[in-house]
């Protein structure tokens, strides 16, 4: 993995609550699948997902983050869309991983406002949409978020050593592979439906649980992502190509989705 200080490489993607996101690809020195996917239930009915994925890459770093809203988060999402960019951008400045820090951050971010569903939405829809959607809005009560989010330093030639950090909180999935075996071992019993963020309370059930590890050069290695609705996926251990993860936001079966998914995968 040689740097060529002359291209800068950046990507960037940030889920639409408004739309849906067939599973897609970025390859640079870091590859990334990703995919976004409404309940049918809300595509028939034009409602926005509960889901919020956002992905920041440049050169050898990438932070990315997949919330989930839970509860009686009736807001269209705005709850997850709104810590998803929040957590983004502490990933974006922060210079202290530590875990005393990260839960300090989420226990001072301020509920969200009547200003910041009024953002939210306008960078969610289109004029005429926010509109339709601001009219119906009320201020947010029992707005709960699951969320995993980390940041990726990859290792390279001149740095032999990278870094992964992760923090998460909820049931949504946690999978790592090293050297093309999973070790996710440490994450199954921290997936709980007992923890998440709470716009009202901070962090509920628990401390975020805070995963760090190196990275070594040369090591090819899998991190996969994923909401419930793509359980399907739980025991299956090898890599699908896009055509087959499509096929689980389709859910032909049972003629869409029945809940909010989002996927996210990265491998280096």
């Amino acid at each position: 993995m040689i740097m060529n200080p002359e291209v800068i490489e950046r990507f960037r993607y940030i889920s639409s609550q408004a739309k849906d996101q067939k599973v897609s690809s970025y390859q640079g020195l870091l590859s990334c699948r990703y995919g976004y996917g409404r309940a049918i239930e809300k595509v028939n009915q034009g409602e926005f997902g509960r889901n919020f994925l956002g992905i920041n890459i440049k050169d050898d770093t990438c932070n990315f983050t997949l919330c989930k809203g839970i509860g009686e988060d009736g807001h269209k999402g705005l709850a997850a869309r709104y810590i998803g960019n929040m957590l983004m951008d502490w990933l974006d400045i922060t210079e202290d991983w530590s875990s005393a820090e990260f839960q300090s951050y989420l226990h001072n971010i301020p509920p969200l406002s009547i200003a910041d569903v009024n953002n939210e939405i306008r960078s969610n829809v289109s004029n005429s949409e926010f509109m339709r959607v601001f009219l119906d809005e009320q201020p947010l009560h029992n707005s709960d978020v699951m969320y995993i989010c980390g940041r990726i330093e990859l290792p390279t030639l001149d740095n032999p050593i990278g870094r992964i950090w992760m923090a998460w909180q909820g049931d949504t999935r946690l999978r790592f592979w090293r050297d093309g075996l999973e070790v996710s071992q440490f994450f199954n019993e921290t997936m709980t439906e007992n923890e998440w963020w709470s716009a009202n309370h901070g962090t509920v059930g628990g401390s975020p649980h805070v995963y760090q590890s190196r990275l070594e050069y040369g090591m090819p290695m899998r991190l996969l992502l994923y909401t419930e609705a793509l359980s399907d996926l739980d025991p299956i251990r090898d890599w699908l190509p896009d055509e087959q993860v499509q096929i689980l936001f389709d859910a032909p079966h049972t003629n869409g989705l029945r809940e909010d998914a989002a996927y996210l995968e990265f491998a280096w």
